[in-house]
């Protein structure tokens, strides 16, 4: 199943330059990435990314993640999938703009 990491451009920058990151300032604070399933993610996008331009969407394979992904429950006890590991880019499967319009974020066609 593919799960899905949003970034702000610092964030992406941090994560290109060094091929690994420890996330968001959130994501440091709380001692794990953040992910969301698709149907997740355009909630997460409106909650924590609200007006935000310039942001990425990574899309990584919970299955090649292994055990350091933990599916926990958190906003509506919903799971999400939370990795105890630093976000490296090669295990990204692709990375896509995540674009701002007047109804909020578009996300790619590939997670409708």
């Amino acid at each position: 199943m593919l799960i899905y990491k949003i970034l702000r451009t610092p964030e992406w920058a941090d994560l290109q330059s060094n091929g690994r990151s420890n996330g968001a300032p959130i994501d440091i604070s709380d001692g794990y990435i953040h992910f969301s399933t698709a149907p997740q993610a355009s909630e997460t996008a409106a909650k924590h990314f609200a007006g935000e331009e310039e942001l990425l969407l990574l899309a990584y394979d919970s299955d090649q993640l292994g055990e350091k992904l933990k599916w926990e429950k958190s906003r509506g006890d919903q799971l999400f999938p939370h990795l105890y590991a630093p976000l490296t880019l090669a295990d990204a499967i692709w990375v896509k703009p995540l674009r701002l319009s007047d109804n909020g974020h578009v996300f790619p066609e590939e997670m409708q």
